[in-house]
């Protein structure tokens, strides 16, 4: 049973891995962020710098992600900060999806463009079940 629990966890690792990489990929290339940048600083020489820092900043989330950190902070301190960042996280997710018109291209190639309202009711009860499944779980115990 153990086993099975551990090779469910690392398929949700997986799946969560590529979810969110796909989405770090999209708005680095797709909205060209990284251009724009280049193209307001007048840095178009320093591309492998540009190249470099993300690839550390990538790195560097990921073994932080992994370190046991904790940091003794006052209860009323982390309400806040908690609630910005789900409200960051929540507004880039829907930023991103809104621009690259993810909800209409996605019904249309898996043939449910009609639902196109079940289909963002889905990913959002999906969401909510998700964030309480891993507050209780994880966090509640």
């Amino acid at each position: 049973m153990a086993a099975v629990h551990n090779f469910l966890l690392i398929i949700i690792g997986i799946a969560g891995g590529v979810a969110v990489g796909a989405g770090y990929v999209a708005f680095i290339t797709v909205l060209g962020i990284i251009p724009r940048l280049m193209q307001l600083t007048k840095t178009w020489k320093q591309i492998k710098s540009y190249e470099w820092a993300i690839i550390a900043g990538v790195m560097a989330g990921t073994l932080v992600s992994f370190l046991p950190l904790t940091f003794h902070l006052p209860s009323l301190l982390l309400i806040p900060i908690g609630l910005f960042s789900g409200i960051f996280i929540g507004l880039l997710a829907a930023a991103l999806t809104e621009v690259l018109n993810v909800f209409p291209l996605l019904a249309k190639r898996i043939g449910i463009h009609e639902r196109v309202i079940a289909l963002m009711m889905a990913i959002a009860l999906g969401k909510v079940a998700g964030s309480l499944f891993h507050w209780l779980y994880f966090i509640y115990q």
